[in-house]
């Protein structure tokens, strides 16, 4: 999807126990005019002086009692331990402790990118050493130790010429007896008894990859790992994709070396051919694969979901055709490849979730989120397809489901069910019987989310607004009682507590058809509404993301404080389309007319707040955004260059013929198979870059030469094109960095910056 990822990973660094005063909730808006402390941003992205803690990866234990997180041992160190706390006191105590990481005859322990415990948490298997594919390091290599005997051993090895780091997605078996993995596009099983390693599949090589996926698989449908142990412990599942049809896309670096090098992937753009797909399933004790035979008038489509069947004879098979809006869900026996179909979801526009299969009361049932009543909702549906139930009805939309309590027979989710600015967690019975319960209490208003334990008795709680940073507390269920606050952030709270913060507003005003859009809008703290201020819109706008909601935002927050602090208002509007939990038409009505209907739902959005709030100053109007924003900034600036006066577009899709198949034709069909309504003409006028020469204000254009997500091509093709119409403009590339921006020294800063001196220079006067 067009947006910028956060930068994920294991973040380890927080002694939990340290802390034990009581969650308090801020207040929803600040005015610190009684303040002159101002943001700086050498102190907002250099110092990270506003950095809120972040709470390390959390595994609660099988007994529902205890979790392992990762911190710092003790010492002048690098080197982590697993800690162990009991949940509900401040016993702590070192599980595994950097030494027995440190494997015979060298000096420095394992560096711990992730870790998995086996079933019964005798063994302790550390993913490390790991290396980057595309925006996460998803090859490492992988060390096993046994809790018993204290033996470290590194997997993996069949002899001493094996690379180092080329491991992907190692998994214990669920009879712990073996462990599974990818290496060089193909499968392989090693034994936990002899260590004896044996590969699975042989075909993985050139276009065929086995157990993992291509770019636009990983990036559309949120899947890296693409292979499943059966419940026995006796097949394997896995993804086959062949990639010969899909167009290189080629990278160029130009600063790492003396000459430059070249980076070269499968990537489909819109309209050009995909990766062909099938599921194999592999009998590991004799390394022969069986094929699912898939019912398809063709093969182009998509299989973004598949998993064990509740059983160990049988898998169940998504599969999507290509213009996304069916979702075909077939049972498929493993010893004969026979499917036969059992449930089928489909939409008049797309689909654009998909959900692993989760079975309840031995494989006769199983729960499926659907948008088939016009919101998303979680369905209980019969193993043949036949029996659906509606477990969350109402005019809402759920979030996710984060539990499912098989025992007390219920499941716990998020939903926008009260408020679609904020998340809370509900619960519903797995009969359909008795009503939703909402858990979260009144006094959390804001963000909620939850990792509950395995018993569904507690659950670490996380919970930020927009003037609360992200607070970590275990609670018990479902009473939501709180057992232990593990951290609160007061420290960056009285930071933040010392600035002059603007006064922070939400709101909805109505777009030309009468559609209510959410908005917020900030106002300096020694605001005058006497006076006329220059706006800046933070703007996203695809069906990706979502701006407005009452959550912690962190340094982007922040950074419209400080535009605050110079003598801007800021706001943001979220248009149809996007990801707010509004419902199925909400998001929907925009299919095939990407960027037209939303771009006029901001410029009416801009017109009816000038009404509402006088004192905006409708000469100087700004407005900027990443990735989704940054085209939807280019939108407004060429559909409506009478209303903007400076925008600053941050790694575009100019033309959105250059973004990928899966994302792109979701929500606007293929090029190419459509009536002139439609088809190319439709591209034609989603694309920021057919409406270039209609550019009046200023324009900056920022791109990063490495981003293998929205390619720089795109702006390439723009800047000739405003060339071309003799459109003066600014530019910036950021030589090798990604999508996110993120990479080299300074790079935050320095862009950051940038930003803030041209708003300032192009809208104060």
């Amino acid at each position: 999807m067009i947006k910028s990822r956060p930068v994920l990973g294991l973040l380890m660094a927080v002694t939990m126990a340290g802390c034990s005063s009581t969650m308090q909730p801020a207040p929803q808006s600040v005015a610190s005019a009684d303040t002159s402390s101002q943001i700086t941003l050498e102190d907002l992205y250099k110092n990270k002086k506003y950095d809120a803690k972040r709470l390390g990866s959390v595994r609660w234990m099988e007994d529902g009692t205890s979790y392992t997180s990762v911190e710092k041992a003790e010492g002048d160190t690098d080197a982590k331990d697993i800690v162990r706390y009991d949940a509900g006191s401040d016993k702590r105590e070192v599980l595994v402790s950097a030494k027995m990481l440190t494997p015979e005859g060298q000096e420095k322990a394992l560096e711990i990118d992730d870790y998995q415990w086996n079933s019964d948490q005798t063994m302790l298997m550390i993913y490390t050493n790991s290396k980057k594919v595309w925006r996460s390091n998803s090859r490492g290599d992988y060390w096993l130790l046994d809790m018993k005997s204290g033996k470290l051993t590194q997997l993996g090895l069949s002899s001493d010429d094996v690379e180092p780091a080329t491991m992907m997605f190692a998994k214990f078996s669920p009879n712990d007896k073996a462990i599974a993995y990818v290496r060089n596009n193909n499968l392989y099983s090693q034994s936990l008894q002899d260590y004896s390693i044996k590969q699975l599949t042989t075909d993985g090589k050139g276009h065929i990859i086995n157990g993992i996926f291509d770019w636009v698989y990983e990036e559309e449908f949120s899947i890296a790992d693409g292979f499943r142990w059966s419940p026995d412990g006796k097949h394997i599942a896995y993804w086959q994709l062949d990639t010969s049809n899909v167009r290189d896309f080629t990278m160029i670096n130009n600063t790492d070396e003396l000459y430059p090098t070249l980076t070269v992937f499968p990537y489909p753009k819109a309209g050009e051919k995909n990766s062909t797909v099938r599921i194999g399933v592999v009998n590991v004790s004799n390394a022969k694969t069986r094929w699912a035979d898939i019912p398809a008038d063709t093969d182009d489509f998509y299989i973004p979901r598949m998993g064990w069947a509740g059983n160990d004879d049988e898998i169940v098979v998504q599969k999507v055709n290509r213009l996304q809006n069916t979702n075909d869900h077939y049972l498929v026996n493993i010893h004969t490849g026979k499917a036969k179909e059992m449930f089928v979801d489909k939409d008049d526009a797309f689909l654009e979730r998909y959900y692993d299969v989760e079975w309840l009361n031995d494989g006769q049932n199983f729960l499926k989120i659907s948008e088939r009543d016009g919101w998303r909702h979680i369905y209980l549906v019969s193993r043949d397809g036949k029996t659906i139930k509606n477990l969350t009805p109402g005019e809402f939309d759920i979030i996710s489901i984060v539990h499912v309590d098989k025992a007390a027979g219920k499941v716990y989710f998020t939903a926008g069910k009260d408020s679609v600015l904020e998340q809370y967690l509900y619960s519903a019975s797995l009969d359909g019987k008795g009503d939703i319960t909402r858990i979260t209490p009144a006094e959390f208003k804001g963000n909620n989310s939850y990792k509950i334990s395995p018993d569904g008795k507690l659950a670490v709680h996380y919970f930020s607004n927009v003037r609360t940073p992200t607070q970590y507390s275990i609670i018990s269920l479902p009473d939501h009682k709180n057992i232990r606050t593990l951290i609160d952030n007061h420290e960056v709270k009285e930071e933040i507590s010392k600035l002059a913060l603007a006064d922070h507003e939400f709101f909805r005003v109505p777009s030309y058809d009468g559609t209510e859009l959410d908005g917020f809008i900030m106002r300096p703290a020694n605001f005058d509404p006497k006076k006329k201020y220059p706006i800046i819109f933070y703007v996203y706008g695809e069906p990706a993301g979502q701006t407005v909601k009452n959550s912690w935002g962190g340094s982007l927050t922040l950074f419209n404080d400080y535009l605050t602090q110079q003598g801007f208002l800021v706001a943001s509007i979220d248009n149809r389309g996007t990801r707010s939990p509004r419902g199925r038409e909400w998001r929907k009505d925009i299919y095939r007319h990407i960027g037209t209907y939303a771009s006029k739902d901001q410029a009416t959005a801009l017109d009816e707040m000038a009404k509402r709030f006088p004192y905006i100053d409708t000469s100087r109007v700004g407005i900027w955004g990443h990735s989704g924003g940054g085209s939807m900034t280019l939108n407004m600036m060429f559909r409506y260059p009478d209303k903007y006066k400076a925008g600053i577009a941050v790694a575009p899709v100019p033309d959105i013929r250059l973004y990928d198949t899966i994302y792109q034709e979701r929500y606007m069909g293929l090029p190419d198979t459509f009536t002139t309504e439609t088809g190319r003409e439709a591209y034609n006028q989603a694309s920021p870059i057919t409406f270039a020469e209609n550019l009046k204000g200023k324009l900056l254009l920022i791109h990063g030469t490495g981003d293998d997500n929205v390619h720089y091509q795109g702006s390439e093709r723009l800047i000739n094109k405003l060339v071309e119409y003799n459109k003066q403009f600014e530019f910036m590339s950021y030589p090798n960095r990604s999508h996110s921006l993120r990479e080299g020294k300074g790079t935050s800063l320095h862009r950051m910056t940038m930003q803030a001196e041209f708003f300032k220079k192009n809208l104060m006067n």
